[in-house]
């Protein structure tokens, strides 16, 4: 079908095949380390058993049980460090820093701003973004990944902080609404990263310029530092939270990266066959 003498680009399954392979003329689906071939093999045989979303399904649960793993054994290193003086030596200086440069202005914008990041601000930007992803696409592999990544992050905020305890900052230091759950991890730091870096990569793989590329990450890269850097302002966490936080999250994109790149394998290798 062509509109204005121009062919459309395809959608559905042929366009994840055709289009979704190739990120800077790197293909997605090549796997040059033993391990990243022995995953793609194990995905083929899923998939031939239970069908490609199956197996992205399955891949991302097996990734999302790593995924919460890791966050556990991250915590202990984690608090171990926070005793310490190494990296919790920032903490205070920086929460000390955050103070001297509020204003009822800046207090209001702030307080404003991290409620987009919040338990109601999030999922109603991510769930209207993932309609907007699937439908513009035809295919349920934005709704797959989008919740996906969203539930890892999740179950890492609400596991994590009773599991560890950690202490907010003082209330006489914290910019109301106060919050009474645990410090570790910073759920909004978290969650902005997964869907801000999820959303970003789904928009770059339909991306054709560099330039457009680079804007698209660096948008993506901003919401996700201002978002955990005004936890810090309002005095909500510590710096080491928004930290610890950030890289549990980027740990787990790259699982949920991975997890498509096979599904995208399995895909390219049935593309001369009856696509479902």
């Amino acid at each position: 079908m062509t509109t204005e003498g121009k062919e459309q680009p395809e959608q559905g399954v042929r366009g994840e095949v055709s289009q979704d392979r190739f990120v800077a003329g790197q293909d997605l689906t090549r796997w040059k380390s033993p391990v990243g071939r022995v995953l793609a093999g194990a995905a083929q045989w899923i998939t031939t058993l239970l069908g490609p979303y199956a197996a992205l399904i399955i891949t991302l649960a097996v990734g999302l049980v790593i995924a919460v793993s890791l966050a556990v054994a991250f915590g202990e290193v984690y608090e171990s460090v926070t005793e310490a003086d190494g990296v919790a030596g920032l903490d205070h200086p920086v929460l000390d820093a955050a103070r001297s440069v509020r204003s009822p202005a800046l207090d209001l914008a702030v307080t404003a701003y991290t409620n987009v990041g919040g338990t109601v601000g999030m999922p109603i930007i991510a769930v209207g973004i993932m309609i907007a992803l699937a439908t513009k696409r035809r295919s349920w592999t934005p709704v797959i990944l989008m919740l996906t990544a969203g539930l890892g992050s999740l179950l890492m905020t609400v596991l994590g902080k009773p599991l560890f305890g950690r202490t907010r900052p003082d209330l006489a230091d914290a910019i109301p609404p106060y919050e009474q759950s645990p410090s570790f991890p910073s759920g909004h730091s978290l969650n902005s990263i997964v869907i801000a870096g999820i959303v970003a990569y789904l928009i770059i793989l339909r991306l054709k310029t560099a330039k457009a590329r680079i804007i698209t990450v660096v948008v993506a890269s901003a919401f996700a530092a201002t978002m955990g850097l005004s936890r810090v302002y309002l005095g909500h966490h510590w710096l080491t939270d928004v930290l610890a936080a950030w890289i549990l999250g980027i740990a787990w994109l790259a699982l949920v990266i991975t997890a498509h790149r096979l599904y995208l394998t399995v895909r390219t290798r049935r593309s001369g066959a009856v696509l479902s």
